[in-house]
């Protein structure tokens, strides 16, 4: 064989290798590092995830147009599974503008466990979280019971007060809701606390502005009495509950949002030391 032909071999498997990589990237799996605590136990900084893509399905959207922070159309490949309570899931940061309205930061990552899932009532109570319903714990139990023993006027730097940031209704992270976590489809009676707790979610969906006068509810410039919800949505906390900015603080995340679920750590390394830490080198995720 000739060099030029073997140069032209060579430069086609190359080729159809990046490709190749880049649709396990973009359909079935990828990796992130992991930079803070907000996750330990579970998650060191220094730890290197792949998050599997097949279990929602993967997301396809105009990433150029995401990346210049415009909104888009996000659709799903057909998934293989579903979410859980306790799946950790990699998800953009949805205010990362501010926090009155929800948008899609391409570059922004979190990493946090699912406390509720769609159409579960959640709430926390003395510190502990707690879904209606259902027995099993959920989130990271020993952190619950660190957070239910904080004084709130001495609370060493730990923010105390809650989503969504409202006086009358006065939650805390000790003390939280009831709060209904939205699936597609739901029905909402549009009183004054859903509008304080959903007005964000529903101003995304619709693309339109929420007002008040007295006791009417706006969308737009139509009066509204319920509201439909089209989207799944989502609570999520960090097992290090005293350094974690997550639902309890921002509010609810949509289904869009979710690239996938956490499942092994594949490479660790201290960020102190740059030494390995191989004992979680393909540790699975729980």
């Amino acid at each position: 064989m000739k060099f030029a032909d073997r140069l032209l071999t060579v430069m086609v498997c190359l080729s159809v290798a990046i490709v190749i990589y880049f649709l396990m990237q973009t359909t079935t799996v990828c990796t992130f590092r992991i930079p803070t605590d907000s996750m330990q136990p579970a998650l060191q900084p220094g730890d290197n995830i792949l998050v599997n893509k097949w279990v929602m399905g993967a997301r396809i959207f105009d990433i150029w147009e995401a990346a210049e922070e415009k909104e888009v159309d996000i659709h799903r490949l057909p998934g293989l599974g579903k979410v859980k309570r306790n799946d950790v899931l990699v998800f953009h940061y949805p205010y990362p503008r501010s926090n009155d309205s929800l948008s899609m930061h391409l570059l922004k990552y979190y990493v946090k466990r699912c406390i509720a899932l769609p159409g579960d009532t959640m709430g926390i109570e003395h510190g502990h979280y707690y879904i209606k319903g259902v027995n099993e714990p959920v989130g990271n139990v020993e952190a619950q019971k660190r957070i239910s023993r904080l004084d709130k006027d001495d609370a060493g730097g730990v923010v105390m007060d809650a989503y969504p940031w409202d006086k009358y209704l006065n939650w805390t992270i000790q003390d939280f809701g009831p709060l209904h976590v939205p699936a597609r489809g739901q029905t909402v009676a549009m009183d004054s606390t859903a509008v304080k707790l959903y007005r964000k979610l529903i101003e995304w969906e619709q693309k339109k502005p929420m007002t008040r006068s007295g006791d009417k509810v706006y969308l737009g410039d139509s009066l509204i009495q319920e509201y439909r919800f089209r989207e799944n949505y989502y609570f999520m906390g960090g097992d290090n509950m005293e350094n974690s900015k997550d639902s309890r603080y921002w509010g609810l995340l949509p289904e869009p949002y979710i690239v996938g679920v956490a499942t092994r750590i594949w490479k660790s390394v201290d960020k102190y030391t740059d030494e390995v830490r191989w004992d979680r080198v393909m540790k699975k995720i729980e």
